[in-house]
């Protein structure tokens, strides 16, 4: 009976040990799955008088094969890898807002500029005037249709960051409820191999949305944190995980990841508390990329737009008036705050951002400080710059920087309490709310304010090079020219008629003259080549003074051309190039978060081949082990049957 027990204990046993192996081999490419092994111990065996002799094999467990150091780190880097991914997801869309080619923005706004070409060669030309109207259309067209994309890319992050949400609410859901069984399971004194892995998997797939942290507790079970400290999942309880605007500001855009802990108190998560998952790299993206390209195309948008307006204002239309603004633009946004007392849609309580000089705009958002004092911090988002700002009790803040009037009324600027903030968008909406106000090619101001004349009686070699209205309030009234007479020694003067007396005035003070260099008086300047002899004059005025011939003068249609090389970004980008230095910054950027992406991916690929050549089941491994067991087990049987045979021997031997 010893030699029976013997073979069926090891009959067991070995028939255990294959049912695992093929467990094994049918969760090879189950999720999560680790590998599972047999545990055996020896029973005791009975002491016989003349030694023990041993009574077989028990199975003392399943062993699960599991490190848990490596599962967590395994988990982090998925959860960096999954944050990195995303964003540079994000940020190859958002490229394509700035791509090149013929149909990109780059190309209407050249378009739009070279078409004053023609009309410089021809200004009374209806159809001249005409093209470039519509390429001013077609720009606009384009800037809207940008700042659309860049909209959608915005809906459809916020949409992506609800889902994912959703996704880890129902899987901490899932969590809570194993820790329950687990711990039901492990009072038995085993440990529920499955169970566990499903856990660990869900938790594996809650970091890919948003990093946790774990700690285990005496009975198994699993808490689960997020943010640092907010309890997503404890023990069998969860909380909730939404998303939407930042508190601080409000309207703002900016979104915010919400816990909710059960007793219903919401705490904000800033996308730094989130640390990684795809929640944490689109939080980044929408709060930080896409307002860096959202703020280069409205700046490019005002700056263009303004620059235009102003030549247009300069110029004479074939009515003979000054030209209008060409291009409806944003220049004043209202900033967004929890200031007690802020009303963004009332004046008188809320603060404002308006644009004073494109040329000195930067694309950044700004933020103002408070501190509790009387002075507040300008902070510029794209770069962390400083500025301190004065504030009146009375009046507040008036305060000019990077080309914004920053405004903010006593009764706020005095109401902030330490640590509160106003976050101005100044170019948020500039992109998609631009449109074209000349319909009428007649209204195209490409006529020259000034004309003038080098007198047929010099005896020098002056030659005139440009001609430039800079101020229609300086420009010579009609039948009032200005003129300039050289004295040879390099110097000139100038007088201005005064038809109501048909006199000149005295001549101004003497000043230098440089060949080549423009002279600037009043609202016009004037440039001039070669060499004066003493007594050679010029005489300026208004273009209305040559009657319908001002017409065929385009020097503003020559001014608009020269606007494709003047400097009007960031202190040295000229206006044909902004749009390639704003598609070099998105470029950049999406290069930068390519290689955070491709470095995040090869360290969480490196853990989890690390984790998963512990748990992971090798078919090759099980096959052989199948064998092993199948042969320990036919060897069991064979036991049993020779212990049958033997005590059937005995009973025939003792039998009648």
């Amino acid at each position: 009976m010893s030699l029976m027990n013997v073979g069926i204990s090891s009959l067991t046993a070995n028939q255990q040990a294959l049912t695992t192996t093929g467990h094994n081999i049918a969760n090879a490419n189950t999720a999560g799955y680790s590998r599972q092994t047999v545990s055996t111990t020896a029973l005791v065996g009975q002491n016989t008088g003349s030694g023990y002799v041993g009574k077989g094999v028990q199975v003392s467990t399943v062993t699960r094969h599991y490190n848990e150091l490596l599962g967590r780190q395994s988990n982090a880097a998925s959860a960096a890898s999954a944050a990195d991914a995303i964003r540079y997801q994000s940020l190859m869309q958002m490229q394509d807002v700035y791509s090149g080619g013929d149909a990109s923005l780059g190309a209407a706004i050249n378009s739009m500029m070279n078409a004053f070409a023609d009309v410089e060669a021809a200004p009374t030309d209806g159809t001249a005037r005409n093209v470039v109207l519509t390429r001013m259309s077609e720009l606009t067209a384009r800037f809207r249709s940008a700042s659309a994309s860049l909209q959608e890319q915005e809906y459809a992050t916020k949409q992506q960051l609800t889902n994912n949400a959703a996704q880890v609410n129902s899987l901490a859901s899932q969590v809570a409820t194993l820790n329950s069984q687990i711990a039901r399971a492990l009072a038995t004194g085993h440990q529920p191999n499955d169970l566990l892995d499903a856990r660990d998997q869900a938790i594996r797939e809650i970091n890919q949305y948003v990093q946790t942290s774990q700690v285990e507790a005496d009975d198994g079970s699993i808490s689960l944190f997020v943010g640092g400290s907010q309890p997503l999942v404890l023990g069998s309880s969860t909380g909730q995980l939404s998303v939407a605007e930042t508190a601080e500001y409000p309207g703002s855009g900016k979104l915010s990841l919400y816990f909710s802990q059960p007793n219903g108190v919401r705490v904000e998560l800033t996308a730094n508390m989130v640390g990684g998952g795809e929640m944490a790299g689109l939080l980044k993206f929408n709060n930080d990329d896409l307002v860096t390209g959202r703020n280069l195309l409205g700046r490019l948008a005002l700056s263009i737009g303004t620059e235009l307006n102003q030549q247009n204002g300069l110029g004479l239309t074939l009515s003979g008036n000054y030209g209008g603004d060409l291009f409806l633009l944003t220049t004043q946004t209202r900033g967004w705050s929890n200031i007690t007392g802020y009303d963004v849609g009332n004046p008188a309580a809320s603060a404002t951002a308006t644009v004073t000089d494109t040329r000195s705009l930067v694309a950044s958002d700004y933020k103002i400080l408070f501190d509790g004092s009387n002075t507040a911090q300008l902070i510029r988002q794209s770069d962390g710059m400083i500025t301190p700002l004065p504030i009146d009790p009375v009046n507040g803040i008036d305060a000019e920087v990077d080309g914004l009037q920053f405004t903010v009324p006593g009764n706020i600027a005095t109401s902030a309490t330490k640590g509160q903030s106003i976050l101005f968008q100044p170019f948020n909406t500039a992109a998609d709310e631009i449109q074209p106000l000349v319909h009428n090619p007649n209204d195209l101001a490409v006529a020259s304010a000034v004309s003038a004349n080098i007198d047929g009686s010099n005896t020098g070699t002056l030659q005139l090079s440009s001609l430039r209205a800079t101020d229609v309030a300086g420009v010579p009234a009609q039948g009032a020219p200005v003129r300039i007479t050289f004295d040879g020694a390099g110097n000139y003067s100038y007088q201005t008629y005064d038809p109501l007396t048909s006199n000149w005035s005295a001549a101004s003070a003497a000043a230098p003259y440089s060949s080549g260099q423009a002279i600037q008086i009043n609202g016009w300047n004037i440039t001039l080549t070669g060499t004066p002899a003493a007594g050679d004059t010029v005489s300026v005025s208004n273009a209305l003074d040559l009657g319908d011939g001002y017409k065929l003068n385009a020097g503003n249609a020559s001014a608009f051309l020269d606007l494709r090389d003047a400097e009007i970004f960031d202190g040295g980008t000229t206006l044909s190039d902004g749009f390639s230095s704003a598609m070099a910054v998105i470029g950049t950027r999406t290069q930068s978060a390519k290689y955070a992406a491709e470095l995040s991916e090869t360290v969480a690929n490196s853990l989890n081949a690390d984790r998963t050549a512990v748990s992971g089941v090798n078919l090759d491994e099980e096959a052989a082990r199948l064998l092993q067991y199948q042969q320990a087990y036919q060897a069991s049987a064979k036991i049993i049957q020779t212990a049958q045979s033997l005590f059937d021997s005995l009973l025939n031997a003792v039998g009648p």
